[in-house]
């Protein structure tokens, strides 16, 4: 905080030069001053040189768990060691036997390249050991959250009054809207897709759902949920005497990009008098940008988003963030008021994120999304998505250009899908793994209406039209 902005709070105002007390304070997990300062900057300067030289290494490693067992096993350790050992040990083993989704060449899944401004608001967060989950206990963290939030919320065009919270990702960012829709509107059949992420099905599983209670329904020749489809379905299950409640919608699939018909689902969500949610974790961000929210259109009808800003937001992992249309669903929902916690105050103007999902002692994410916003601006952010979604066009122009490969789906919202004349499921999963054992580049294999299928997901703004040209030469053998 400046100077002038502890002065407006009445507070003073301190110096490097003037200690908060006269002595260091004596504690048996501490380390002096000048250790610290010596030990952060070993780690600024490790985290730098990530980013700076990062895209020179492998996007993936892994040593067999009898290796890594004994670089970073052993017995428990009883006396103090050396710090700086540690934290080498740490770089050169721990963190260097991973997926790097921040590589210019991961483009298996869906990568999350974070970028610097996020992980310098992480930090922080985490020095300060910042909690956002009373307004007592975090009201400035808890502030920073709702600000990010709401900018968010308008770049996206979601209707104000919208309220959030983030969470640790797409997983439990569409258990914890599912939970509150189903308290909001009761309980009922719902409709999700053949594309729908795995995760949802096992959110409903878990919540409780019986399977009569959960409806697949096939997607059109484009892989897309249709109203139609949903009308069909839940016309069928009202005269067998079910109540239909929850539309779930994708907007970007994790196999293909694919949006469904948002527009569609809202009108059949509204005239049934159904809940309308759309999983948005990789996909929905590119509203951010013209082209994808000509894509993505309807999407601010949803009665329940879910995004992820460590994916196509350039935030380091973990953050999911749900919004939810209707204020005050998610409070009734998971609102609790224990004896313990009786000195929690409430009113109408103060949050508190413990009462919005099922995390009730919950660290502050919204720091590191409030910080990214301050340091880039949004027209960075957007120029930054529009130029992955032009990646993936590029890949396919590539991919067009060679008789031998054959574009399954066309690039959507940065994912491209193909196939090489001649290659079977076997060879396809064969040619991936070589591509990332040999540390170039990873790719996923899937399979799309039963055939197999190669893929391709470029939403790191760092990716060059080299990288994806080389990926793909290698991956065809040359």
């Amino acid at each position: 905080m400046s100077e002038h902005a502890e002065q407006r709070l009445g507070r003073p105002s301190h110096t490097e030069s003037e200690p908060a007390t006269a002595h260091e304070p004596t504690d048996a997990l501490g380390l002096d001053t000048e250790q610290m300062r010596r030990l952060g900057y070993w780690v600024v300067d490790r985290v730098v040189e990530h980013f700076k030289h990062g895209a020179e290494g492998r996007v993936v490693d892994a040593s067999s768990p009898g290796e890594l067992r004994a670089a970073l096993g052993g017995p428990v350790p009883d006396a103090p060691g050396d710090p700086l050992e540690a934290m080498q040990t740490l770089v050169e083993v721990a963190l260097t036997n991973m997926q790097h989704g921040d590589h210019p060449r991961c483009f298996a899944r869906v990568p999350g390249p974070s970028s610097y401004a996020g992980v310098l608001g992480e930090w922080l967060g985490t020095g300060f050991n910042a909690i956002a989950s009373s307004w007592d206990g975090g009201s400035g963290p808890a502030t920073a959250e709702l600000v990010a939030m709401d900018w968010l919320r308008e770049l996206l065009g979601l209707p104000t009054g919208t309220e959030g919270v983030l969470l640790s990702g797409g997983s439990l960012s569409n258990l914890t809207a599912l939970a509150a829709a189903r308290e909001a509107v009761g309980p009922g059949v719902a409709y999700l897709s053949d594309q729908t992420h795995a995760s949802i099905g096992r959110a409903l599983g878990a919540l409780g759902f019986p399977g009569a209670d959960v409806r697949v329904v096939p997607t059109d020749e484009r892989l897309r949920l249709t109203a139609e489809a949903v009308l069909e379905a839940v016309g069928h299950d009202r005269r067998r005497g079910l109540v239909p409640r929850f539309i779930i919608a994708t907007a970007g699939t994790t196999n293909t990009g694919a949006v469904d018909d948002l527009d569609g689902l809202a009108d059949l969500a509204v005239a049934e008098h159904l809940w309308l949610h759309v999983d948005g974790a990789y996909g929905a961000p590119a509203a951010l940008c013209p082209a994808g929210r000509a894509a993505l259109g309807g999407l601010q009808r949803a009665d329940s988003l879910v995004l992820d800003p460590h994916k196509w937001l350039y935030q380091p992992y973990d953050i999911g963030c749900l919004f939810v249309r209707r204020p005050g669903v998610l409070t009734r929902a998971f609102s609790i008021r224990p004896e313990y916690l009786a000195d929690v105050r409430s009113s109408a103007v103060e949050v508190h994120f413990g009462d919005r999902s099922l995390e009730l002692t919950r660290r502050s994410r919204g720091l590191k999304l409030w910080l990214m916003f301050r340091v880039y601006g949004a027209a960075r952010l957007q120029a930054a998505i529009s130029r992955c979604l032009a990646l993936a066009e590029y890949a396919e122009q590539l991919l067009e250009a060679d008789a031998d490969w054959e574009v399954i789906t066309p690039a959507q919202l940065g994912i491209v899908t193909f196939t090489r004349r001649g290659w079977s499921a076997e060879d396809q999963r064969a040619r991936v793994a070589a591509l990332a054992a040999g540390g170039y580049a990873t790719l996923t294999s899937t399979r799309l209406q039963g055939l197999p299928a190669l893929r391709l997901c470029t939403i790191n703004p760092r990716t060059t039209e080299s990288d994806i040209a080389g990926t793909l030469e290698r991956l065809a053998g040359g």
